[in-house]
């Protein structure tokens, strides 16, 4: 197992965060303000899981609210989204 970088791991997330997009599992607005703890908080998830052999960079990461990642977990695709907007 490779030991990430966190300098590098920092500056993704910046670049990722830098033009506020959406969601990519659930499709919705983040709130980019939002303490990173709650549910609907920024965070970065691995496209291709890294426990999937996915790799540590940019092109294989983007945004998604905490509460989405964690229900995708290390799978490649996530469960899908019902029409209210919540995951099953």
């Amino acid at each position: 197992m490779v030991k990430r970088n966190s300098a590098t791991r920092d500056k993704h997330r910046a670049r990722i965060a830098r033009d506020k997009p959406a969601c990519h599992i659930c499709g919705s607005a983040i709130d980019y303000t939002l303490h990173y703890l709650e549910p609907m908080a920024f965070v970065v998830d691995h496209v291709i899981p890294l426990a999937k052999g996915g790799p540590d960079v940019i092109e294989n990461k983007k945004a998604a609210h905490r509460a989405c990642n964690s229900k995708k977990r290390a799978r490649l695709v996530a469960p899908i989204v019902r029409r209210s907007g919540t995951l099953s």
